[in-house]
């Protein structure tokens, strides 16, 4: 394909996750190595790897788990991401660890994802740690789960076993209120059936393969990266203002489009402010563009000269407008080793903006296993979801979750160690 298609090509975010040795890994190897999406070299080097440590077969699991705690224990412990593209689509892959110490690291991983592909061992069914992955790809708004029944070639290929498990899932979501749209695909990561091409051993299934459905599934919706159908979000990352004699008069405000369509001679207000003007051109680079969408990067000239810094945040003047608050409720997972302290200051950063802020109080904490609410416990440590209400020193630009993932999300630093300590989802 040639590198204009490539870059034009649509771009699919997935996760995927699942308990410990359900075979996540194995399935994102497979899925690359019949893809043809890895080099020569790279096999080489999973082959001597395993080798090395006396394994009669080529681990596949070890094209993706690139620790060497990961390699020495069979596990996965940190997000690996992977690209590839067939000549439909373009992929990242976010391959998150099973252990629940490792939450913190699912979250991360699935945040950004269109699509979550959640491993189930067909010996073993519906687990804990299916249900926690489950309620934080429905926390995180992902839209779409592909539930893949893995090893079916230890259970001989068994349609009775699949459906069991098609059955328990599909229940489990309804007691919890999942709301993603959820399909179901029999596979054997290890020797391929049904990863990237249709498996002749199991003749009793009718639907797609992984890769099939990776390249069919709809982009789209307020959570997913269709943005363009969202309302316009142009956060301000930066003001080109030349000082020179070719540009005297130039002022332009550049950032990422991160919802919406902007067009030449739109109406848009600017937050904190609320102040108005009209757009007169738009420039990408040196090319000057009649409309933009997200998630272009873009800088935009306006009719008025009006005062926007970096920070603020270019919308619509109709529609959805986003919220401006010092008083915030989110759900907040906490990444920090410390516990969350109330009314200690940290600093509060959103898609553009910082600020310092504290965490008032914690209403709840969640219990990702079954979704219960728990506001007697409150102390808040590491992998740990909770409902809090921040309090920030200067106004935020703001959406909810659900309506826009980049400005509807914050991250919490510690102002002592400027450690990333907790990740927050507007209510």
């Amino acid at each position: 394909m040639d590198s204009k298609g490539y870059l034009d090509m649509e771009l699919l975010r997935f996760t995927t996750a699942g308990s410990v040795d359900d075979g996540k890994s194995t399935l994102i190897g497979r899925l690359l190595y019949d893809s043809k999406s890895i080099f020569e070299y790279q096999l080489e080097a999973v082959k001597q790897a395993a080798a090395s440590r006396g394994n009669e077969e080529v681990n596949l699991a070890l094209l993706t788990d690139g620790l060497r705690a990961e390699r020495e224990q069979g596990i996965t412990i940190d997000v690996a991401y992977r690209y590839f593209a067939t000549p439909k689509r373009k992929f990242i892959i976010a391959d998150t660890p099973g252990h629940i110490q490792y939450t913190r690291n699912m979250v991360t991983g699935a945040s950004t994802a269109d699509l979550a592909v959640i491993l189930i061992d067909v010996r073993n069914g519906v687990v804990e740690q299916t249900v926690r992955h489950t309620c934080i790809a429905n926390l995180l708004g992902i839209p779409f789960i592909t539930v893949c029944v893995n090893k079916m070639d230890m259970v001989d290929f068994d349609q009775g076993r699949f459906d069991d498990i098609c059955s328990q899932f599909t229940a489990m979501t309804h007691r919890l209120g999942i709301k993603s749209e959820v399909r179901f695909i029999p596979v054997s990561a290890k020797h391929g059936d049904n990863v990237v091409d249709r498996s002749e051993r199991m003749p009793w299934y009718n639907g797609m393969s992984l890769l099939q459905l990776l390249e069919s599934i709809p982009i789209g919706g307020a959570a997913a990266s269709g943005a363009e159908s969202q309302p316009l979000r142009l956060p301000v990352q930066y003001v080109i203002r030349p000082i020179s004699d070719k540009f005297p008069d130039y002022r332009a405000y550049a950032g990422r489009m991160a919802g919406g369509a902007l067009h030449v001679g739109d109406r848009i207000r600017v937050y904190p402010s609320g102040l108005t003007s009209t757009v007169t051109a738009i420039m990408q680079a040196e090319k000057a563009l009649d409309e933009a969408h997200a998630p272009q990067s873009v800088s935009v000239l306006l009719e008025d000269d009006i005062d926007i810094s970096r920070g603020d945040c270019i919308a619509g003047i109709d529609g959805l407008q986003p919220q401006v608050s010092q008083s915030l409720e989110a759900m907040c997972c906490w990444f920090g080793p410390d516990a969350l302290q109330q009314g200690k200051r940290y600093i509060v950063k959103s898609a553009v903006s910082e600020t310092v802020g504290m965490i008032k109080r914690v209403e709840y904490k969640l219990d990702v296993n079954t979704l219960t609410e728990t506001a007697a416990d409150t102390e808040v440590n590491m992998n740990d979801i909770a409902r809090v209400q921040l309090r920030t020193a200067n106004p935020m630009v703001v959406d909810s979750y659900p309506c826009n993932r980049t400005t509807g999300s914050l991250i919490i630093i510690d102002p002592d160690s400027f450690a990333t300590v907790g990740a927050a989802m507007i209510v």
